[in-house]
């Protein structure tokens, strides 16, 4: 299917070496430069001055937006509108009410929408959702999950740091990550509580972020997001009453990817362990983008879709309001 990707930085070049079973017509960021050194890696790839341009083009089936956040939803809504299939970013909008005029255009369309949680998509983290769903964890009791890195040099200064354009910190940031997963599991969760602070930059948001959930039944959340980890650290624990699955490790600088299962014997006392590691490079983002294919070929709702960024969104604002940021009135 043909492509259009708007916004040509880290996560736009990400997106285009992620296209199997796509092919890139189009690249579109203000930054002319910028849009045309990702162009020039992809034959017959051309350059747009704006991304309004796209909606004009017929032959474009996916259009994937990564820009930043201010304008996600404003381009989602122009791509429906044109009868264009959307990929957008994490988390879709800046908060939960830019999404709702989003979803209202979905229901009245023939397109599918799709946010890139692609932490979803991780080896590790699907193995341990296929574990999850034979029932071998039991009954699930709680979940702990930790996603943190260290910032770099100016960090206060970049657009993530400017609530106007992100909607908000590190909650929204890794945060919202943490959210969309323990949702995946655990389901919807009526109580939040949590706590956002600006410990150590210089920035009107948050850079840690502390989040508690309870769903119904009080199986619970507990969740930390930072950009104060100075090693940069992903950890997500998912306790059953029989086993407990533990996932460590990103790629990269995050370390080696890997999924331990502990089955608790009858006798209890040290658990029968399986470890797996995957120590290739990251394809979460090809294999999200593959699921979008395979969810249009059948036409069926995509998933995580808007209404799952919409959930996390909401439970993301509530701890960012609670602790006194009033970026998302």
């Amino acid at each position: 299917m043909n492509v259009a990707i708007i916004g040509c930085g880290l996560i736009g070049n990400k997106r285009a070496q992620s296209l199997k079973g796509g092919h890139l017509l189009y690249c579109v960021d203000k930054n002319f430069q910028c849009a045309q050194n990702l162009a020039s890696q992809i034959p017959g790839c051309q350059v747009l001055s704006n991304w309004q341009e796209v909606m004009t083009k017929p032959e474009i089936d996916i259009v994937i937006i990564a820009t930043t956040h201010e304008v996600l939803t404003e381009i989602s809504l122009a791509a429906i509108k044109a009868g264009k299939n959307v990929l957008i970013e994490k988390p879709g909008a800046r908060f939960s009410k830019e999404l709702e005029p989003v979803i209202a255009a979905v229901e009245k369309s023939n397109v599918l929408v799709k946010v890139g949680f692609n932490h979803r998509y991780h080896k590790a983290l699907s193995k341990a959702y296929e574990i999850f769903q034979t029932g071998e964890l039991g009954e699930l009791m709680f979940i702990r999950g930790r996603y943190g890195h260290g910032g770099r040099i100016g960090y206060d200064k970049e657009w993530r740091s400017n609530p106007e354009l992100s909607g908000g910190g590190e909650l929204l940031d890794k945060g919202i990550h943490l959210v969309d997963l323990s949702r995946w599991f655990l389901g919807e969760f009526p109580e939040v509580e949590g706590f956002a602070h600006t410990y150590y930059w210089d920035r009107p948001v948050d850079d840690n972020g502390f989040i508690l959930l309870k769903t119904a039944a009080k199986q619970t959340a507990f969740l930390h997001a930072s950009c104060t980890e100075w090693k940069n650290l992903f950890s997500f624990e998912i306790y059953g009453k029989k086993a407990k699955l533990e996932i460590q490790g990103l790629g990269g600088s995050y370390g080696v990817e890997r999924l331990s299962y502990y089955k608790m014997l009858p006798h209890m006392g040290p658990p029968e362990t399986s470890i797996w590691e995957y120590p290739m490079g990251d394809d979460s983002w090809q294999l999200e983008f593959s699921a979008l294919l395979d969810d249009i070929k059948h036409r069926r709702q995509a998933n995580p879709g808007l209404k799952d960024a919409h959930a996390a969104l909401t439970i993301v604002e509530k701890v960012a309001k609670g602790s006194g940021y009033a970026y998302h009135a």
